[in-house]
């Protein structure tokens, strides 16, 4: 590299690491920045060396001090916080750093999705009409689409169906437009019901050469973000690739624009139709399915064309490989509307198969919050066809020991398993049309099997803990006494394992089914349960256990043998269904409420949930006050029927 050796990461997480593993090969020193919720995140870790801000990724000031202050003389912005912020850029390259992205122009013209449709316009993009504000609805119809002018990636994006949703769903959508991307505008346009949401990857630099890298598919998302993305899309066929690409190429050219950047693409379905949406002038999540399919490493790129070197191979020498597959790990609880969950990551084993990469921003042992995106981590997979990337990478999401909180992963293996996913029926109504299970269900025989195995684990963990008569084997006994008993919750439902240990050493429970313990240690149990063998993970934290079964993990939990008296949830009180922060309280103590009426607003993960009511009633306690950060479950307001 001729005009920098240092560079810094404007970002946390998982890119921040995956940028660090491409600078580290070209041979550059590598800074990290962090706040002090990332003091022990991994990608601190994997930089030569970090620089604490005391504000937030958002704060440019703190992020060019710190270029200064290690000496870095290029930053790379990762994706999301500052990347698409034209004002930093420029501030950057006043600065006299390098800016590892375009120039601060065709950001600022394609950050603006409003201005973008112009210069697609006059690149003779198809565009879908739209107005800027209620008044004018009437003119497109429903159903209609809220979008945020200023930022993408699910932020400040409703759907409204009738008119009664328009003002609310247009209040939440500014209010998590403000929050994401510091600017509340929106624009409105129509709602495409079977449409899929198609990509092209170009690459330009500063010698005047255009190339694209294909296109992707990322028409499943939930929330209107992406949780599975590939390439090549399984409904494009190359006359329409051809015309994809080709309109790429053209408004890239159009703009003068450098750097990796996506062009995105309404494609409908049932006419063929495709419009355009926006271009995301930066790194895109979903960029590690098309380094899978090219072998073209684009994190390489952007920093070769930032220290002005010219591409060093033509359109035709981009070769496509197979199929590729990325699922993205969310901490949030599919079975609860895919709210935002939080607690500690009890256990990180990764299963590593051929042709898997893994591209994570966590490890076991930290405790995941609510102050940044729910994502985790990209697990991605590529292999010579569709079927086959498919199936390894649900495989390998089954393999993995990964969890402690409720997160997506069951959910995504059911997508990758479903026949109309794996018929390439992938619309963005996938989810609300096919209805993948949201969890992998259990039956009879495989919960006796993964209770059994967890009863057995813990009573040796306890003879292995004991502070006395450690020799004596669990349950020895020199008389006729009841079978020793454990009791666990699993998906909702309470569960006792009843069994008792034999003179050969092996175990019975009451249903005389036989269990023979051939090694166990404090991770695994290696158990033959009525002539079955497998080998069981198992990590145990305070009184949850994660448990590794055939088709995944679950999370259960040990009940006391001894319960006390629960102090029951009062009749008309409303929960907080997730983690976060109250930003809105809507009503006062006294006022009459009907059902569904907006009582409060929470936000977490740059996400806003509204909280309404289940019944007419009148508000008799309120419990919370805005700013509150709040746990899952913590009693927000009590609503007394108005007949009480």
């Amino acid at each position: 590299m001729k005009n920098f050796s240092t560079l810094l990461v404007a970002n946390r997480g998982e890119i921040a690491s995956r940028v660090f593993r491409t600078a580290k090969k070209m041979g550059l020193r590598t800074v990290a920045i962090y706040t002090e919720a990332d003091r022990h995140s991994p990608y601190v870790g994997d930089a030569d060396l970090s620089v604490k801000i005391e504000s937030s990724y958002l704060d440019s000031d703190a992020i060019i001090s710190a270029a200064k202050k290690s000496g870095a003389e290029a930053i790379h912005p990762g994706y999301g916080f500052l990347s698409e912020n034209h004002e930093f850029a420029m501030r950057v390259q006043n600065e006299e750093i390098v800016w590892v992205g375009p120039d601060p122009q065709s950001i600022q013209i394609m950050g603006d999705k409003i201005e973008a449709k112009k210069h697609a316009i006059k690149a003779n993009l198809p565009i879908l009409e739209s107005v800027n504000d209620a008044s004018s609805v009437k003119d497109i119809g429903y159903p209609l689409m809220i979008k945020a002018a200023a930022g993408g990636g699910g932020k400040g994006m409703r759907i409204v169906r009738d008119e009664s949703q328009l003002e609310e769903s247009i209040n939440l959508a500014k209010n998590e437009a403000l929050n994401a991307f510091g600017d509340d505008r929106i624009f409105i346009e129509k709602y495409i019901e079977r449409s899929r949401h198609i990509e092209v990857q170009v690459i330009a630099d500063k010698h005047g050469n255009f190339l694209h890298l294909g296109e992707r598919e990322c028409s499943i998302q939930r929330r209107h973000q992406k949780i599975i993305e590939e390439s090549p899309s399984s409904r494009i066929d190359p006359k329409q690739r051809e015309k994809l690409t080709k309109a790429s190429i053209s408004l890239a050219k159009q703009i003068n624009y450098v750097s990796a950047g996506t062009i995105e693409f309404l494609y409908d379905d049932d006419s063929d139709e495709l419009w355009f949406l926006e271009m995301n002038t930066r790194l895109q999540v979903e960029h590690p399915v098309t380094e899978m399919v090219t072998g073209i490493d684009i994190v390489e790129m952007q920093l070769k064309i930032a220290d002005h070197q010219a591409i060093e191979f033509s359109q035709s020498d981009v070769l496509f490989n197979g199929h590729s597959i990325e699922a993205r790990i969310y901490a949030e609880d599919p079975v609860n509307d895919f709210l935002p969950s939080n607690g500690k990551l009890i256990a990180d084993r990764k299963h590593l198969s051929n042709k898997i990469r893994w591209d994570t921003g966590v490890s076991e042992g930290m405790t995941i919050g609510t102050d940044f995106d729910p994502m985790l981590a990209k697990v991605i997979s590529h292999d010579a066809s569709r079927d086959l990337a498919a199936s390894k990478l649900a495989k390998e999401l089954e393999k993995t020991h990964f969890g402690g909180f409720p997160n997506n992963i069951d959910f995504l293996i059911n997508i990758l398993r479903d026949e109309n996913f794996l018929k390439g029926d992938t619309t963005t109504d996938f989810i609300d049309r096919c209805k993948p299970s949201r969890s992998i269900e259990l039956d009879f025989v495989e919960t006796n099997f993964l209770l059994t195995s967890a009863a057995l684990w813990l009573q040796h963990e306890s003879r292995t803990n004991a502070n006395v008569l450690s020799h004596i084997p669990s349950g020895w006994h020199n008389a006729r006494l009841p079978h020793q008993r454990v009791s666990f919750s699993i998906d909702d439902q309470d569960i006792t394992v009843q069994y008792k240990r034999m003179r050969d050493g092996s175990f019975v429970n009451d249903n005389n089914q036989i269990a023979v313990i051939n090694e166990v240690t404090d991770q695994s149990i290696d158990i033959e349960f009525d002539k079955i063998r497998r080998i069981v993970n198992i990590t145990k934290h305070d009184d949850l256990l994660l448990i590794q079964h055939e088709r995944g993990n679950k999370l259960i939990e040990l009940l006391p043998r001894f319960k006390n008296d629960q102090e029951l949830v009062q009749k008309g009180s409303l929960v907080s269904p997730m983690p976060g922060k109250v930003t809105e309280i809507n009503v006062n103590v006294g006022d009459d409420v009907i059902k569904g009426q907006t009582l409060l607003v929470m936000e977490a993960m740059k996400m806003n949930q509204s909280i309404s009511s289940d019944q007419d009633g009148i508000v008799e306690e309120i419990y919370v006050n805005e700013g509150d950060q709040l746990e899952t479950g913590t009693s927000l307001l009590l609503v007394k029927p108005s007949d009480e």
